[in-house]
């Protein structure tokens, strides 16, 4: 159990943020969401507090960017943070590549503009920052399953800025530590992330979208940008037992619960870093098996070439994480995952309403 804590969630008005920020509200703690909306939604915020019921009562949001130095030091300081979930980055890989400034800018420029502002006001203990698989780059074949040793080699714009900021993290931690001054910070790597909440009302909403199995849905509900609702499979001659790609898939709700407990396990100095999957893959062609499943609808399909960069097979060991804080992951199946995000989408096919 974690004692009632001040939590700031940064981006808490994204996806896998506003599951964050529902689940400390939900477990009792205050809850500070900070969101540009850039590409976060006030619904989701809304959809938090409705979500917390009672709890709802302890939420409080701020419009604001991670940049904003002094305005970050203000809220910590009248909210009294002591715990900060740090989600807010731009996350396109395709995106990053053509706007690498951009994401260098966001991701470890502001980044580092959030961790000054939090040094000022002087009151948080610890950090979980949202860090990305993008860290190691193009592991090969016998890299696989991918352990927290493996060296890191990003090879686009947004995996170097999530590796950037995760250097900058351990330098502060290592300064904070020769100060005295009580902070540790856990870096957890994600995998895909999949799936909604369970009461209905949280959702996964990004424009563009470029996540398979929200993908896969918006492909059945008919409602894909420029009414292009056939969904391309990229590859269909990998090394792998059907010859599509195999990726890893986290619920989202077991990925908010590793961060609770690794809130739960930071002390003071500490710098930890998880990888975050099921440990094992699902391929592109059992994600749509899974969805036709799910819905009773099938898939319109085209096969198209390999995308440069695509590895055949990424999935995480999670060996760490379970071992040194007993986290493993409750959905287990694909079909969970496709099931909590169907019932939101087939009742919000459009996503958040009013989501600026």
């Amino acid at each position: 159990m974690i004692e009632p804590m001040n939590a700031l969630v940064t981006g808490g008005a994204g996806y896998i943020g506003s599951h964050a920020a529902l689940r400390l509200l939900r477990d009792g703690h205050k809850v500070v969401i900070l969101d540009n909306l850039y590409r976060g939604h006030q619904a989701a915020v809304d959809a938090v507090r409705t979500a917390a019921g009672d709890k709802g009562a302890n939420l409080s949001f701020v419009k604001a960017d991670i940049g904003d130095t002094d305005l970050i030091t203000d809220v910590v300081r009248t909210h009294r943070i002591d715990t900060v979930l740090h989600f807010a980055a731009l996350a396109y890989v395709g995106e990053s590549v053509q706007q690498p400034v951009r994401y260098y800018d966001n991701n470890t420029g502001r980044a580092s503009n959030l961790l000054r502002g939090l040094d000022a006001a002087g009151t948080v203990r610890r950090m979980v920052f949202s860090s990305t698989c993008a860290t190691y780059g193009e592991p090969g074949p016998s890299d696989v399953p991918i352990r927290e040793t493996l060296l890191q080699r990003p090879i686009n714009p947004y995996g170097a800025s999530k590796l950037f900021f995760e250097r900058v993290l351990i330098d502060y931690t290592a300064a904070a530590r020769s100060a005295g001054r009580p902070f540790g910070v856990a870096m957890l790597r994600y995998f895909n992330v999949a799936g909604c909440d369970s009461s209905g009302l949280l959702g996964e909403h990004h424009d563009p979208e470029s996540h398979i199995i929200p993908v896969i849905l918006q492909c059945l509900l008919g409602v894909r940008p420029g009414g292009q609702n056939t969904l391309t499979v990229f590859g269909t001659d990998y090394p792998t037992p059907d010859g599509s790609c195999i990726r890893d898939y986290v619920h989202v709700e077991d990925l908010v619960d590793a961060h609770v407990r690794a809130i739960a396990a930071l002390q003071a100095g500490e710098v930890r870093t998880y990888n975050v999957g099921v440990g094992k893959g699902y391929s592109v062609k059992e994600v749509i098996a899974a969805a036709e499943k799910v819905t009773g609808k099938q898939v319109a399909v085209r096969f198209g070439d390999r995308r440069p960069g695509d590895p055949a097979t990424l999935f995480a060991d999670p060996t760490k994480i379970r071992t040194e804080l007993g986290w493993s992951p409750k959905h287990t199946t694909i079909e969970t995952s496709v099931a909590t995000a169907w019932e939101w989408f087939r009742k919000n096919p459009h996503g958040y309403p009013a989501s600026r």
